[in-house]
């Protein structure tokens, strides 16, 4: 029997050969950072008149809630002071967190405050909710984002474009596979991860953009 502490820390052993390779592709196309900034663009142009405005929310939404982490990440690597970009030690995980959950807070207020589209604030307080429990849950068990992003982009999808989005489900169990195949988390890790975010956006989401 596998232990979930074995997931905790960065592989040993780095996988290698042609699986190894799709799960790498895989999870680095389907990455937490890429599809909030899909999502912040599908908000943003789906629920403004013009160009302008959406490339203008897009904007102060990505400068808000993605940069701040990115550009810290960044900084960390070049530092010596992560392992990786999506980060596989647990332990390494807490301050990005805490940066994050500052972050998308942030963004939340000043969103709400600037009279933002009802769907773009109801993406950042799903997005600030689910940060906060994640964050308390990687205390002490690395819950896979990967597969909560992707789990929330496809419920999303199927919420607002209906059944004719439903392909975009196919992709959490790809996901999924991609984690555990690069050995970054266990078949429950990915599990929870997709199972709490799609939670939360009923909880949250649903009621507070559909409307």
């Amino acid at each position: 029997m596998i232990d979930s502490n074995t997931f905790d820390h960065e592989p040993i052993n780095k996988p290698s050969g042609k699986r190894q390779r799709i799960a790498n592709l895989t999870s680095n196309i389907l990455n937490p950072f890429l599809l909030c900034l899909a999502l912040i663009i599908l908000f943003s142009f789906n629920s403004t008149a013009s160009t302008s405005e959406a490339i203008k929310w897009a904007s102060i939404s990505t400068g808000l809630g993605i940069m701040p982490v990115f550009l810290v990440i960044v900084y960390l690597l070049r530092q010596g002071k992560l392992d990786n970009f999506f980060i596989a030690a647990r332990e390494q995980r807490t301050r990005i967190y805490v940066i994050g959950c500052l972050s998308a807070t942030a963004g939340c207020i000043t969103l709400a405050l600037l009279g933002a589209p009802d769907i773009l604030v109801a993406g950042f307080i799903t997005g600030v909710s689910t940060a906060f429990v994640f964050a308390f849950i990687n205390l002490w068990w690395k819950i896979s984002l990967h597969t909560a992003i992707v789990a929330a982009s496809a419920t999303i999808l199927v919420m607002l474009y209906g059944w004719i989005a439903a392909g975009a489900v196919a992709l959490v169990p790809l996901t999924a596979w991609s984690r555990i195949e690069l050995e970054c988390h266990s078949l429950t890790q990915t599990i929870s991860g997709a199972f709490l975010a799609t939670l939360l956006v009923f909880l949250l989401f649903q009621p507070l953009a559909m409307v």
